[in-house]
Formats: C-alpha cells, structure tokens, sequence
C-alpha cells in the first residue's frame, strides 16, 4: 500500500535580503505590490518589510514592461494585493535571481501525512509530493513523519533499509517516493 505525504506551505516564507536601515538580513513578505504606469509601460513591485525596523524594499516583479504583454488577470491580482499572487511570484527562480534574494522556509511549511499508522506491515512505501517548492531535506521529513530521531533515520539509509530513487542528503524541493523495510 503508497502511502502519500504531502509537504505543505503555511506561511509566506522569509525573504533574506539585507536591509539597507538596520543590517538585517530577513524581510516579511505580506503580498502588498505596487505598480506604476508610464505612458503605455508599467513597473511592479512585491513589497516586503524588514522584521527588525520595518523598513519597505521592493523586488521588482516587472520593470518597463508594454501593458499589453501583462496579463489583465494578473495586473487586478497585483492590484488586490493577492497573497496568493506573491507566493506564486516568490516561488519563481527568475525573480529571486534579478532580485538577489533568497527564501528561508522555516516554519513556514508542514508535513501532512494523512493520519494513516504508518509503521504497521513489513514494508512502507510513500509518495511524498510538494505543494509548493520548498526545499527540505528529506532526512527530516521522513524522521518527522514516522516519530524518529534524523541520527536513526540516517542509520536506516545506512543499513539499506530506507531505499529511494532519490538522493535522500542534501535538499529536494520535488516530489519522490522511497520505502522503509522493517
């Protein structure tokens, strides 16, 4: 029997930026934006506040861009300030890169497991799908979702008793599936 996990975001997750005021290097994204026309062009920005002196910068989102080749659906959600809209916008690599920032997704993710005992029979298996691109280690994940200690899941790994397809150090922001064998 698959079993599936499901990794979860609960929360915006933390932009790690320097703040230029006060030295900090985490910003609040609350899904506020800010567009500006010029003419017939327009400029967009995600704004986000610095959580040690609240200070606003903005990560462009569009820079000198022809109305015409913005989406009308897209420009209303900037103009609700939909946090949806941000969260999508902060989970694009392109924009992070042009913007020169990164995400820290502590605590701003969790694991569903769906309930089930999964420690029952003599082999699980489980499909472990990402809601969003969150990058976790999946050593942490599987030591979270069956009640162990991440020295104890390293030691199945290492007996061959917790096999994947997957690289299972490191971080892994897409989905995979592995089996523990008792």
């Amino acid at each position: 029997m698959l079993n599936s996990w499901v990794v979860m975001p609960t929360c915006l997750p933390v932009v790690l930026r320097r703040c230029h005021t006060c030295g900090s290097e985490r910003f609040r994204a609350n899904g506020k934006f800010r567009v500006n026309a010029h003419h017939k062009l327009l400029d967009a920005w995600l704004l986000v506040l610095c959580t040690s002196c609240g200070e606003t910068a903005k990560l462009t989102v569009l820079e000198r861009a022809n109305v015409r080749s913005v989406r009308p659906e897209q420009l209303d959600r900037m103009h609700d300030n939909d946090p949806r809209l941000a969260a999508e916008l902060l989970q694009d690599p392109g924009l992070r890169r042009r913007n020169h920032v990164a995400l820290d997704w502590d605590g701003a993710w969790r694991l569903d497991t769906g309930g089930s005992d999964h420690l029952s029979g003599e082999a699980v298996d489980v499909s472990v799908r990402f809601a969003a691109r969150i990058p976790v280690r999946p050593v942490r994940l599987i030591a979270e979702g069956f009640g162990l200690s991440r020295a104890e899941v390293e030691r199945l790994i290492a007996e061959d008793r917790l096999v994947s397809a997957a690289r299972l150090s490191g971080r892994l922001s897409g989905d995979f599936t592995f089996m523990l064998k008792r």
